[in-house]
């Protein structure tokens, strides 16, 4: 049977005696854009961390590619809720990061989409020049570029403004929707699952299993006036009620 791009497959976490996770699965098709939702305590972090081989999960396997990779790291490319750039370097330096671990450097293409980020100018500044929002699409620009096949990201917007993560939004689905990498994003925010994703996947209270999944019917690309949409307000309520059930 051909294995999907990123397969977790009966997975279970505990630490201590708080079991967090409990034969959690689900898959990743390539090119994907599938959101995590689950009510605050539900493991999403912890998801990440055994994707990305911090942890090892205490049964069940996670593929990718057609590799086993539980335990191991430099699979995936992980993008924090924090910008997490390196203060001594540069944002030129700091988005090359990624492509450096892995032995490669391909300065301009770095610079290609440090000017499709609006950053051209603050090539050569450091990380306390920039604003928020400007950090975040640093960090962005990194883990795109960055060669792993899938991006995992961690509730990137939640530290930034209502309007400033809303362009985030849009600047994310139009990087997106040209190079169509694989990503997994983590968010507590309805609205933004829904304007951003294939699909969504709800996560039960802890230890978390898959309580829902749903394909986000609306076409891409995807503007702003999808908020205000009518079919946009229904969905927004069928995850809620579904949250609801799991908190």
């Amino acid at each position: 049977m051909e294995v999907s791009h990123l397969t977790v497959s009966n997975i279970s976490k505990q630490f201590d005696k708080n079991e967090v996770i409990k034969n959690l699965a689900f898959t990743v098709e390539e090119n994907e854009f599938v959101s995590i939702l689950g009510p605050s305590g539900s493991g999403k972090s912890t998801i990440f961390s055994l994707i990305g081989g911090i942890l090892s999960p205490d049964q069940g396997t996670i593929h990718l590619d057609h590799q086993v990779i539980n335990g191991k790291r430099g699979y995936i490319s992980y993008m924090p809720q924090t910008p997490s750039l390196l203060p001594w370097r540069t944002i030129l330096e700091n988005v090359l990061l990624g492509q450096e671990l892995q032995g490669k450097k391909e300065k301009e293409a770095a610079l290609e989409m440090i000017a499709i980020a609006g950053l051209t100018g603050y090539e050569n500044a450091y990380p306390h020049e920039l604003s928020g929002g400007m950090k975040q699409r640093a960090s962005f620009i990194r883990a795109l570029l960055s060669p792993q096949s899938i991006i995992c990201l961690d509730e990137p917007f939640s530290a930034l403004d209502e309007l400033t993560r809303l362009d985030m939004q849009k600047w994310l689905l139009s990087i997106w929707e040209e190079h169509r990498r694989t990503i997994l994003f983590v968010t507590h925010n309805i609205e933004e699952a829904l304007f951003l994703s294939d699909r969504i996947i709800v996560l039960s209270n802890k230890p978390s299993q898959v309580a829902a999944e749903f394909h986000v019917p609306f076409s891409r690309p995807r503007e702003e006036s999808l908020f205000l949409e009518d079919e946009f307000l229904e969905w927004k309520r069928k995850i809620y009620y579904s949250l609801k059930k799991r908190s």
